[in-house]
């Protein structure tokens, strides 16, 4: 059985930093893309950043030099550290596995990132 476990997430004021950490369980976690999702109240979910099996990132506009994402295959973790936080960062973050092999896609519960002015 697949698992995603997200955990780091919190309130925070503008400017201020958080890590999020997903730990992965039940796959073969070198042959699945990683990213971060996130979804604001009213609004879909979109793609925060993402980083392949070689290490390849990309981040959406919103939070480019200001979000980095990270993977340890030997722990079988991918991390997100965000930095510069503003409001509209504000949302309920996923952690999202695809795996290139099976097609299959993966989801965390989410954890939630609150950015006060």
């Amino acid at each position: 059985q697949v698992q995603l476990v997200e955990s780091g997430g919190g309130s925070v004021q503008a400017g201020g930093s958080l890590r999020l950490s997903c730990a992965a369980s039940g796959l073969l976690f070198v042959t699945n893309r990683m990213s971060w999702f996130r979804q604001a109240p009213g609004k879909e979910r979109e793609l925060v950043a993402g980083i392949n099996n070689g290490g390849m990132t990309n981040y959406a506009d919103s939070v480019k030099g200001r979000f980095t994402i990270s993977r340890d295959n030997a722990k079988q973790t991918v991390s997100l550290q965000m930095n510069s936080l503003k409001p509209e960062d504000t949302g309920v973050y996923y952690c999202n596995a695809y795996d290139y092999l099976t097609n299959n896609d993966y989801w965390g519960q989410g954890t939630q990132v609150t950015v006060s002015s």
